[in-house]
């Protein structure tokens, strides 16, 4: 409970507010990455008790919402086939495909299970030698450890039932494709701070000097965005473009050594397709090729997969933070948790489910006053 208590208090939230509306003379607009960082922003409030002028632009840091439609309609695919257990974390069994989603493959007799470690897929190839084990492993380079763990631990015991459906996604590629844009009106950067736990932050400095734009790592709790966002508006007002770690108690400047050296081993930088937003070179992994016999996409022969894509859902616009979800016309009427359009609404960390669970349901937001307040 001491860090709980520690970052939601309402004394310190209201003392950095403070510093922020002393110190913001003109408007700015920053991108949170994370959706994580979203929810949380958008549950306390954060954004509404904010000066006027500062925008916070919702990123595209929800690693389930980024799935491309094809990697899951290949997963439907195999999930379907005869004699496969595909397992999978619980948000990603309401993301829509073409025409159907993961539950519907479990009602129709497909043996589609929940787990809450790529670990526990492995336990059950073990304890199943005779069908095909697949994990749906997806996210960002916070979660790719742990699969890269599973596939190396399957090698070594030889386990040659289990296999990784792989759709990991990098998140310096994704802020250079944000920031190459045309329609880019971002001026500075939020950075995940779990991302950096296991990466570092040796990648920021670079983006940061090519488009003179803030990077502050920060974290998810009410204070560590308040204070990711007072340090980004200092930079701002001074003209500066640095790399700020804000979240120094989880984060250090070169990550985790033995996760890197895991994930060196096991997987290999690829373009990756982002769904909603396109193709980002070098932006994605893949199992590398002393470990290609555990990639499910090889094993199983998924190919000829036709997408298409919801005509009324907008949620690639939302994702590249061009469009707030409320925006969106089918927002909340024909999409909604319960007949989602897009990924954004689905997934514990969109930005669309975050604004309909916690009622920002108006074009207009409520004015500050009536926020819900930090704490």
């Amino acid at each position: 409970m001491k860090y709980l208590e520690e970052f939601n208090n309402p004394d310190l939230a209201r003392r950095l507010l403070d510093d922020i509306h002393a110190t913001a003379t003109r408007p700015w607009a920053m991108m949170e990455v994370c959706g994580g960082q979203t929810h949380s922003i958008i549950r306390h409030g954060i954004d509404q008790l904010l000066p006027e002028g500062i925008e916070l632009i919702h990123g595209p840091g929800c690693p389930v919402c980024v799935t491309p439609l094809e990697v899951i309609d290949k997963a439907l695919e195999i999930a379907s086939r005869p004699g496969v257990v595909f397992c999978s974390f619980g948000d990603m069994l309401r993301v829509p495909g073409t025409d159907r989603d993961l539950f519907r493959v479990k009602s129709a007799g497909g043996d589609v299970r929940v787990v809450y470690s790529p670990l526990d897929a492995l336990a059950i190839a073990r304890q199943h030698p005779g069908r095909q084990v697949v994990f749906f492993g997806i996210g960002f380079e916070t979660t790719a450890p742990a699969n890269a763990m599973a596939v190396h631990e399957a090698r070594r015991l030889g386990v040659d039932n289990f296999s990784l459906l792989v759709s990991h996604v990098l998140v310096p590629p994704a802020i250079e494709a944000i920031m190459q844009s045309p329609r880019c009106r971002v001026q500075a950067f939020l950075a995940a701070g779990h991302v950096c736990s296991v990466m570092g932050t040796g990648e920021y400095p670079a983006l940061a000097e090519r488009y003179r734009v803030p990077i502050v790592v920060t974290g998810f709790e009410p204070l560590d965005i308040l204070e990711g966002i007072r340090r980004t508006v200092h930079q701002l007002e001074r003209g500066e473009h640095r790399v700020e770690n804000a979240y120094p108690r989880a984060v250090q400047a070169a990550g985790n050594p033995a996760a890197l050296r895991m994930l060196a081993e096991v997987f290999t930088v690829t373009d990756r397709a982002w769904r909603g937003i396109g193709v980002i070179p070098g932006s994605g992994w893949r199992l590398s090729d002393a470990y290609r016999d555990f990639d499910a996409e090889h094993r199983f022969g998924v190919s000829g997969i036709t997408t298409r894509e919801s005509a009324l859902c907008r949620s690639g616009e939302v994702l590249q933070g061009l469009l707030k979800p409320h925006e969106c016309a089918a927002f909340g009427a024909q999409c909604t948790p319960r007949t989602p359009l897009g990924a954004t609404m689905v997934s514990s960390e969109g930005a669309c489910a975050a604004y309909y669970l916690y009622r920002r349901l108006d074009h207009a937001a409520r004015p500050a006053q009536e926020a819900t307040p930090v704490g």
